[in-house]
């Protein structure tokens, strides 16, 4: 039976599954081992059950096993750790209370605060979804009670929550770069002017928003002295410093980014308990929640280990990238019909299911243009990014909503979102047709 032919129906069996909501783990392990079943099967030309069980389960478990005992995979536990326990110390809420002081007798400012209090918990967390419930839980209520439109509450936050995924530390970043087997130091350097775009980006568009409508955003009534502009950026130094252990250290060559999110967890910790402001019981409830996470993104990562196995085993890559090169589209024309993939990909999946599902494909098409692979997983995060906030299944839309209950329909608030995705997408095309933006920081590492 022909490799390529098995190799189609496997994407579009996992498509099916998970458009019945089979979890992404089970849909990608479970076609992986049927379809490499049959390709053992008939590799003699009849169908010869008896000779496939051994490689099949040879390629199954050999390949989790291998992934499952990656020293980079350590870095996901360690930065998903980091940010769990630098929440239970407050100290992400300190980058908000900051950011909140210095902002907040600008038109919409608090808005802002949200966006760059966002930004600041992505340095340190790695993960959009849990900075979108995060400072969900801190920013909207508090815009909602100061009389803030409701879509620019809500949106603003559920926009600032995709910096996760872009600033590093990111576990978007850890798993492509595991997959692509690129370096995941410079994948994390690689993000960072992106990432601030995106961020200044936000910005701009709650500026002209509240411009625009000025009864959106009520000003703030209340009294900001110099000494508590003070005293809440002294407050955030423990973010600040963790960010600049993170990426100084990495720039600066002092160690991996696997030691620097080991560093990290350890100086939050200590930070934590020296403050007083974490505790035995919070602690012991911050490793919890890592370890529940942590669980569901092995499982992912190890079905999507054995997916590529098989994908590999199928040869139906190779044939892609003929069956495109032939056809001689220029680069333009290819990076727009990847960008259009993971835009649709992105209205219905999760991010990491579409990186997994996409990677084996992707990864081959693009080399063979000689494009660089750091530069494009940030083309990748970037769109990835976008898919989080994209209607009808905007991920982070939903975790706001959970926040904020029936007091904003989520129609709201996808609403409110077509400004920032406009912005989304300015950014995108300048990521894409400005490589240097991306390879600037790593390239001079």
């Amino acid at each position: 039976m022909d490799g390529t032919i098995i190799g189609i129906v496997a994407f579009l069996s996992v498509i099916g599954l998970l458009a019945i909501r089979v979890p992404i783990a089970f849909a990608l392990a479970g076609v992986a081992t049927v379809g490499a079943f049959v390709v053992f099967a008939f590799r003699t030309g009849a169908f010869a059950p008896e000779r496939a069980y051994r490689p099949t389960s040879s390629l199954v478990f050999s390949n989790s096993f291998d992934l499952i005992h990656s020293y980079d995979l350590s870095m996901i536990p360690l930065f998903v750790a980091l940010g769990h326990i630098a929440y239970r110390a407050e100290i992400t809420t300190a980058i908000y209370h900051a950011a909140r002081v210095w902002l907040a007798k600008i038109p919409g400012g608090v808005a802002m605060a949200s966006v760059v209090g966002c930004g600041g918990f992505s340095a340190i967390s790695g993960s959009s979804i849990a900075c979108a419930s995060t400072m969900g839980r801190i920013c909207s209520p508090e815009m909602l009670s100061m009389g803030y439109d409701k879509r620019l509450a809500t949106a603003s936050v559920a926009a600032g929550g995709t910096l996760g995924s872009l600033i590093p530390p990111s576990v978007l970043f850890i798993i492509y770069g595991i997959f692509t087997e690129t370096s995941i130091s410079a994948l994390f350097l690689a993000g960072i002017l992106p990432g601030i775009l995106s961020l200044m980006g936000f910005i701009l568009v709650i500026w002209i928003w509240v411009r625009q409508k000025p009864g959106d955003a009520p000003a703030y009534t209340g009294e900001i002295t110099r000494r508590d502009k003070l005293n809440a950026a002294v407050a955030a130094w423990p973010a600040a410093a963790l960010f600049v252990v993170i990426v100084g250290g990495i720039y600066g060559g002092f160690f991996t980014a696997t030691e620097a999110a080991a560093i990290s967890v350890a100086l939050v910790t200590l930070t934590g308990f020296a403050q007083g402001k974490l505790t035995l019981a919070s602690f012991w409830a911050a490793l919890r929640e890592t370890a529940i996470q942590t669980t569901s993104i092995f499982f992912i990562a190890a079905a999507a280990k054995i997916f590529v196995a098989f994908i590999a085993l199928t040869g139906v890559a190779p044939d892609i990238v003929n069956a495109v090169t032939n056809a001689e589209p220029n680069v333009i024309v290819l990076m727009a019909a990847i960008a259009l993939i993971y835009l649709a990909l992105g209205m219905f999946l999760d991010p990491i299911g579409i990186m997994v599902l996409t990677l084996p494909l992707m990864v081959p098409l693009v080399e063979s243009y000689g494009l660089d692979l750091i530069w494009f997983g940030v083309v990748v995060i970037k769109l990835l990014e976008i898919g989080l906030i994209t209607p009808p299944v905007g991920l982070n839309v939903f975790v706001i909503s959970s926040v904020v209950g029936k007091d904003v329909p989520i129609d709201r608030i996808f609403s409110g979102l077509i400004r920032f995705l406009s912005i989304d997408v300015i950014v995108l095309i300048i990521i894409m047709a400005v490589p240097a933006l991306s390879l600037l920081i790593p390239y001079s590492m």
